[in-house]
Protein backbone atom coordinates (compact mmCIF):
# COMPACT_ATOMS: atom_id res chain seq x y z
CA UNK A 1 0.00 0.00 0.00
CA UNK A 2 0.99 3.18 -0.77
CA UNK A 3 1.63 5.85 2.00
CA UNK A 4 1.89 9.64 1.42
CA UNK A 5 3.27 12.21 4.43
CA UNK A 6 0.46 15.07 4.53
CA UNK A 7 2.41 18.58 4.92
CA UNK A 8 0.26 21.09 6.24
CA UNK A 9 1.02 24.83 6.56
CA UNK A 10 0.61 27.68 9.16
CA UNK A 11 -2.56 29.15 7.19
CA UNK A 12 -4.21 26.14 7.07
CA UNK A 13 -3.79 25.31 10.51
CA UNK A 14 -4.68 28.49 12.06
CA UNK A 15 -7.99 27.95 10.21
CA UNK A 16 -8.72 24.61 11.55
CA UNK A 17 -8.64 25.07 15.65
CA UNK A 18 -10.36 27.93 17.66
CA UNK A 19 -8.76 29.01 20.71
CA UNK A 20 -11.28 27.20 22.50
CA UNK A 21 -10.29 24.10 20.52
CA UNK A 22 -6.88 23.98 22.25
CA UNK A 23 -8.24 25.05 25.67
CA UNK A 24 -10.09 21.62 25.28
CA UNK A 25 -7.25 19.68 23.72
CA UNK A 26 -4.47 21.10 26.39
CA UNK A 27 -6.61 20.32 29.41
CA UNK A 28 -7.20 16.77 28.04
CA UNK A 29 -3.30 16.33 27.89
CA UNK A 30 -2.92 17.59 31.20
CA UNK A 31 -4.96 15.03 32.70
CA UNK A 32 -3.51 12.33 30.59
CA UNK A 33 0.08 13.69 32.02
CA UNK A 34 -1.75 13.86 35.56
CA UNK A 35 -2.58 10.20 35.08
CA UNK A 36 0.89 9.12 33.95
CA UNK A 37 -0.53 7.68 30.56
CA UNK A 38 1.85 9.65 28.23
CA UNK A 39 5.48 8.79 27.54
CA UNK A 40 7.41 11.89 27.48
CA UNK A 41 10.86 12.52 28.03
CA UNK A 42 11.75 15.87 29.19
CA UNK A 43 12.77 18.44 25.94
CA UNK A 44 16.39 18.75 24.70
CA UNK A 45 18.53 21.74 24.13
CA UNK A 46 21.00 22.18 21.65
CA UNK A 47 22.72 25.87 22.31
CA UNK A 48 23.82 27.85 19.55
CA UNK A 49 25.61 31.16 19.53
CA UNK A 50 22.71 33.22 18.49
CA UNK A 51 19.78 30.89 20.23
CA UNK A 52 18.86 27.43 20.65
CA UNK A 53 16.97 24.55 19.23
CA UNK A 54 15.06 22.36 21.48
CA UNK A 55 13.13 18.67 20.64
CA UNK A 56 10.15 17.76 22.13
CA UNK A 57 9.43 14.12 21.85
CA UNK A 58 6.24 12.04 23.30
CA UNK A 59 4.22 8.92 22.60
CA UNK A 60 0.33 9.34 23.23
CA UNK A 61 -0.87 5.57 23.47
CA UNK A 62 -4.79 7.20 24.59
CA UNK A 63 -4.80 9.01 21.45
CA UNK A 64 -2.77 6.02 19.22
CA UNK A 65 -0.26 9.11 18.46
CA UNK A 66 3.20 10.14 18.34
CA UNK A 67 5.66 12.56 17.10
CA UNK A 68 8.01 15.38 17.72
CA UNK A 69 8.28 19.24 17.70
CA UNK A 70 11.38 21.28 17.15
CA UNK A 71 11.23 24.54 17.68
CA UNK A 72 13.89 27.20 18.13
CA UNK A 73 14.61 30.35 19.72
CA UNK A 74 16.17 33.59 18.52
CA UNK A 75 15.85 36.65 19.77
CA UNK A 76 18.43 38.67 17.67
CA UNK A 77 16.16 37.27 14.52
CA UNK A 78 15.09 40.15 12.51
CA UNK A 79 13.43 38.99 9.45
CA UNK A 80 13.03 36.21 10.73
CA UNK A 81 10.53 35.47 14.14
CA UNK A 82 12.34 34.44 17.35
CA UNK A 83 10.31 31.32 17.78
CA UNK A 84 10.06 28.96 14.77
CA UNK A 85 8.68 25.58 14.90
CA UNK A 86 8.06 22.16 12.79
CA UNK A 87 6.43 19.18 14.23
CA UNK A 88 6.52 15.37 12.74
CA UNK A 89 3.19 13.67 13.58
CA UNK A 90 4.51 9.65 13.81
CA UNK A 91 2.07 6.72 13.37
CA UNK A 92 3.44 4.72 15.97
CA UNK A 93 1.91 1.68 14.83
CA UNK A 94 4.41 1.61 11.77
CA UNK A 95 6.81 4.50 12.29
CA UNK A 96 5.30 6.27 9.32
CA UNK A 97 5.91 9.93 9.49
CA UNK A 98 2.16 10.91 8.70
CA UNK A 99 2.45 14.54 8.90
CA UNK A 100 4.79 17.29 8.90
CA UNK A 101 3.32 20.78 10.17
CA UNK A 102 4.51 24.11 10.91
CA UNK A 103 4.19 24.36 14.34
CA UNK A 104 5.06 27.87 15.45
CA UNK A 105 1.17 28.64 15.25
CA UNK A 106 0.39 25.74 17.52
CA UNK A 107 3.38 27.00 20.24
CA UNK A 108 1.45 30.08 20.07
CA UNK A 109 -1.72 28.78 20.72
CA UNK A 110 -1.18 26.00 22.94
CA UNK A 111 1.21 28.09 25.00
CA UNK A 112 -1.58 29.95 25.47
CA UNK A 113 -4.60 28.16 26.39
CA UNK A 114 -2.02 26.37 29.05
CA UNK A 115 -2.36 29.54 30.60
CA UNK A 116 -5.99 29.34 30.19
CA UNK A 117 -6.37 26.19 31.48
CA UNK A 118 -4.03 27.10 34.73
CA UNK A 119 -6.77 30.00 35.09
CA UNK A 120 -9.38 27.49 35.33
CA UNK A 121 -8.34 25.65 38.13
CA UNK A 122 -5.95 28.65 40.32
CA UNK A 123 -7.49 31.57 39.82
CA UNK A 124 -10.37 33.12 41.78
CA UNK A 125 -13.56 32.43 40.16
CA UNK A 126 -14.56 36.56 40.29
CA UNK A 127 -11.35 37.73 38.71
CA UNK A 128 -11.74 40.42 37.00
CA UNK A 129 -8.78 42.34 36.03
CA UNK A 130 -5.91 40.18 34.46
CA UNK A 131 -2.59 42.03 33.77
CA UNK A 132 0.06 41.79 31.27
CA UNK A 133 3.80 42.34 31.85
CA UNK A 134 4.92 41.90 28.07
CA UNK A 135 2.72 42.42 25.24
CA UNK A 136 3.91 40.56 22.49
CA UNK A 137 2.11 37.50 20.24
CA UNK A 138 2.38 35.31 23.74
CA UNK A 139 0.61 38.25 25.40
CA UNK A 140 -2.13 38.01 22.77
CA UNK A 141 -2.51 34.06 22.97
CA UNK A 142 -2.60 34.68 26.42
CA UNK A 143 -5.20 36.83 26.75
CA UNK A 144 -7.68 34.69 24.25
CA UNK A 145 -7.38 31.50 26.44
CA UNK A 146 -8.12 33.44 29.83
CA UNK A 147 -11.35 34.76 28.22
CA UNK A 148 -12.78 31.30 27.27
CA UNK A 149 -11.38 29.78 30.76
CA UNK A 150 -12.59 33.73 32.80
CA UNK A 151 -15.27 35.36 30.11
CA UNK A 152 -15.96 37.77 33.34
CA UNK A 153 -12.44 39.42 33.17
CA UNK A 154 -13.57 42.72 32.05
CA UNK A 155 -10.05 45.04 32.40
CA UNK A 156 -6.87 44.42 31.12
CA UNK A 157 -3.85 45.79 32.45
CA UNK A 158 -0.75 46.11 29.61
CA UNK A 159 3.02 47.10 30.70
CA UNK A 160 5.31 46.61 27.32
CA UNK A 161 8.96 48.76 26.71
CA UNK A 162 7.82 48.07 23.38
CA UNK A 163 5.46 51.20 22.05
CA UNK A 164 4.83 49.28 19.11
CA UNK A 165 3.62 45.99 20.99
CA UNK A 166 1.56 47.98 23.07
CA UNK A 167 -0.27 49.68 20.47
CA UNK A 168 -1.24 46.27 18.42
CA UNK A 169 -1.55 44.80 21.76
CA UNK A 170 -4.51 47.29 22.67
CA UNK A 171 -6.06 47.41 19.61
CA UNK A 172 -6.46 43.78 19.71
CA UNK A 173 -8.27 44.03 23.17
CA UNK A 174 -10.10 46.70 22.42
CA UNK A 175 -11.55 45.65 18.88
CA UNK A 176 -11.45 41.72 18.76
CA UNK A 177 -11.77 41.07 22.71
CA UNK A 178 -14.09 44.27 23.46
CA UNK A 179 -12.39 44.91 27.00
CA UNK A 180 -11.72 48.12 29.16
CA UNK A 181 -7.75 48.52 28.84
CA UNK A 182 -5.24 50.33 30.56
CA UNK A 183 -1.34 50.76 29.33
CA UNK A 184 1.21 51.77 32.47
CA UNK A 185 4.69 51.84 32.19
CA UNK A 186 4.30 50.73 35.68
CA UNK A 187 5.06 46.94 36.43
CA UNK A 188 4.16 47.95 40.43
CA UNK A 189 1.02 49.56 39.08
CA UNK A 190 -0.03 46.74 36.82
CA UNK A 191 0.74 43.61 39.30
CA UNK A 192 -0.57 45.56 42.31
CA UNK A 193 -4.02 45.77 40.53
CA UNK A 194 -3.95 42.25 39.13
CA UNK A 195 -6.22 39.43 39.93
CA UNK A 196 -4.42 37.24 37.45
CA UNK A 197 -0.82 38.80 36.41
CA UNK A 198 0.91 36.89 32.89
CA UNK A 199 4.39 37.62 32.53
CA UNK A 200 5.88 37.24 28.97
CA UNK A 201 9.11 38.45 28.70
CA UNK A 202 12.60 37.54 28.73
CA UNK A 203 14.54 39.00 31.71
CA UNK A 204 17.02 37.46 33.61
CA UNK A 205 16.68 39.62 36.67
CA UNK A 206 12.98 39.68 38.29
CA UNK A 207 10.72 42.77 37.62
CA UNK A 208 7.94 41.66 39.27
CA UNK A 209 8.37 41.95 43.24
CA UNK A 210 6.78 40.36 46.31
CA UNK A 211 5.47 43.64 47.97
CA UNK A 212 3.77 44.03 45.04
CA UNK A 213 1.89 41.07 44.40
CA UNK A 214 -2.15 41.01 46.58
CA UNK A 215 -3.48 38.41 48.49
CA UNK A 216 -5.13 36.18 45.90
CA UNK A 217 -3.54 37.15 42.46
CA UNK A 218 -2.71 34.09 40.34
CA UNK A 219 -0.01 34.42 38.16
CA UNK A 220 0.95 32.68 35.28
CA UNK A 221 4.65 32.99 35.12
CA UNK A 222 5.33 32.51 30.78
CA UNK A 223 8.43 33.97 29.75
CA UNK A 224 11.25 31.74 31.83
CA UNK A 225 11.77 29.30 28.98
CA UNK A 226 15.97 28.31 29.25
CA UNK A 227 18.53 28.58 32.29
CA UNK A 228 18.82 31.66 33.84
CA UNK A 229 16.09 33.50 33.20
CA UNK A 230 13.04 34.49 36.07
CA UNK A 231 10.35 37.17 36.04
CA UNK A 232 9.53 37.21 39.49
CA UNK A 233 10.80 37.68 42.93
CA UNK A 234 11.92 34.29 44.54
CA UNK A 235 9.93 35.68 47.57
CA UNK A 236 6.42 35.48 45.84
CA UNK A 237 7.13 31.47 45.05
CA UNK A 238 8.10 30.93 48.47
CA UNK A 239 4.72 32.29 49.94
CA UNK A 240 2.71 31.31 46.96
CA UNK A 241 0.74 27.47 45.80
CA UNK A 242 3.56 26.54 43.29
CA UNK A 243 2.26 24.30 40.33
CA UNK A 244 4.38 23.66 37.41
CA UNK A 245 3.62 22.00 33.91
CA UNK A 246 6.74 19.34 34.45
CA UNK A 247 9.07 19.22 37.34
CA UNK A 248 12.14 18.41 35.08
CA UNK A 249 11.63 20.77 32.94
CA UNK A 250 10.63 23.68 35.24
CA UNK A 251 13.42 23.10 37.45
CA UNK A 252 15.91 23.72 34.74
CA UNK A 253 14.55 26.03 32.34
CA UNK A 254 10.98 27.42 33.95
CA UNK A 255 10.47 30.47 36.54
CA UNK A 256 11.69 27.83 39.43
CA UNK A 257 15.33 27.43 37.68
CA UNK A 258 17.21 30.35 39.76
CA UNK A 259 15.39 29.92 42.84
CA UNK A 260 15.95 25.88 42.74
CA UNK A 261 19.55 26.26 41.58
CA UNK A 262 20.36 28.65 44.56
CA UNK A 263 18.53 26.08 47.06
CA UNK A 264 15.41 28.15 47.97
CA UNK A 265 13.13 26.38 46.44
CA UNK A 266 13.18 22.61 45.86
CA UNK A 267 10.85 19.79 44.70
CA UNK A 268 9.01 19.46 48.21
CA UNK A 269 8.21 23.27 47.93
CA UNK A 270 5.94 22.55 44.41
CA UNK A 271 2.53 21.65 45.12
CA UNK A 272 1.93 19.58 41.91
CA UNK A 273 2.43 19.44 38.26
CA UNK A 274 -1.08 20.89 36.80
CA UNK A 275 -1.90 17.65 35.32
CA UNK A 276 -2.17 16.55 38.99
CA UNK A 277 -4.91 18.76 39.32
CA UNK A 278 -6.71 18.67 36.26
CA UNK A 279 -6.89 14.85 36.69
CA UNK A 280 -8.15 15.54 40.18
CA UNK A 281 -5.68 13.97 42.06
CA UNK A 282 -4.14 17.26 43.50
CA UNK A 283 -6.37 19.88 44.93
CA UNK A 284 -6.34 22.88 43.10
CA UNK A 285 -6.81 26.78 44.27
CA UNK A 286 -8.51 26.19 48.24
CA UNK A 287 -9.00 29.45 49.31
CA UNK A 288 -9.89 33.03 48.53
CA UNK A 289 -6.60 34.54 49.69
CA UNK A 290 -4.23 31.88 48.37
CA UNK A 291 -1.37 33.02 46.10
CA UNK A 292 -1.00 30.61 43.31
CA UNK A 293 1.75 30.74 40.49
CA UNK A 294 1.65 28.55 37.23
CA UNK A 295 5.19 27.64 35.51
CA UNK A 296 4.45 26.71 32.14
CA UNK A 297 7.84 25.84 30.34
CA UNK A 298 5.32 23.95 27.81
CA UNK A 299 4.84 20.35 26.94
CA UNK A 300 5.27 18.05 24.07
CA UNK A 301 2.05 16.46 24.82
CA UNK A 302 0.62 19.56 24.13
CA UNK A 303 1.99 20.29 21.13
CA UNK A 304 1.21 16.42 19.62
CA UNK A 305 -2.10 16.49 21.13
CA UNK A 306 -3.38 19.46 19.11
CA UNK A 307 -1.34 18.61 16.02
CA UNK A 308 -3.05 14.97 15.66
CA UNK A 309 -6.54 16.58 16.45
CA UNK A 310 -6.10 19.30 13.55
CA UNK A 311 -4.80 16.73 11.36
CA UNK A 312 -7.20 14.00 11.99
CA UNK A 313 -9.65 16.92 11.33
CA UNK A 314 -8.19 18.48 8.08
CA UNK A 315 -7.90 14.91 6.55
CA UNK A 316 -11.12 13.75 7.76
CA UNK A 317 -12.31 16.86 5.81
CA UNK A 318 -12.99 15.97 1.81
CA UNK A 319 -13.62 19.64 1.32
CA UNK A 320 -10.37 20.16 2.76
CA UNK A 321 -8.30 16.95 2.08
CA UNK A 322 -7.89 18.03 -1.25
CA UNK A 323 -6.08 20.97 -0.86
CA UNK A 324 -3.78 19.57 0.73
CA UNK A 325 0.14 18.58 -0.19
CA UNK A 326 1.03 14.97 -0.03
CA UNK A 327 4.81 13.36 -1.32
CA UNK A 328 5.61 9.87 -1.72
CA UNK A 329 8.13 9.66 1.69
CA UNK A 330 9.35 5.70 1.29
Amino acid sequence: MTRQTTIIDAETIAGAFTMADYVATVEEAFCLCGRGEVQMPPKLYLTFPQGDLRCMPVCIPNMNTAGVKNVNVHPGNTDLPTVMATITLIDPETGFPLAIMDGTHITRMRTGAAGGVAAKYLSRENSRTAAFIGAGAQAQTQLAALLVTRPAIEKVIACDIRREHLEHFVEIVRSTHGREVLCTPSIQQAAEHADILVTTTTVRVPVVHNDWIKPGTHINAIGADAPGKQELDPAILNRAIVVVDNWEQASHSGEINVPVSHGLLTRDDIHADIGQIVCGAKPARQTEDEITVFDSTGLAVQDISAATAIYRKLTADQNTVGRLTHFKFF
